[in-house]
């Protein structure tokens, strides 16, 4: 995407959807964005979708926005060990939990 900015909440939601055990969203440092408001529209539709994540018990910890430059490359990853960590800890997505009982497979 050529700006965080432009990110959906269709998007982060269908992610989930299509069996993301998590996301994270990088967007521009605060200030620094070259569509100009564009990080700070991407941070607002973050929260609002972990709220719905959260509103529906799936979890909105799965879910993260980072400020990041791209000569940020050390805090990348960090950001993706961070997550990775996170993941872990919460388990797999719980709608593919729920799929796998529905189908009689393991969950």
């Amino acid at each position: 995407m050529p700006c965080s900015g432009t990110i959906d909440h269709r998007v982060l939601l269908q992610t989930f959807e299509d069996g993301a055990d998590g996301v994270f969203v990088a967007g521009c440092m605060e200030g620094d964005c070259h569509f100009l408001k564009g990080n700070f529209r991407a941070k607002k539709r973050v929260q609002q979708v972990k709220k719905i994540l959260d509103e529906i018990g799936f979890g909105g910890e799965r879910l993260e926005f980072y400020n990041l430059s791209a000569a940020q490359g050390q805090r990348f990853a960090e950001i993706v060990k961070e997550m990775t960590e996170r993941v872990l800890k919460l388990g797999p997505n719980p709608l593919l939990a729920k799929s796998c009982k529905k189908e009689g497979g393991a969950a």
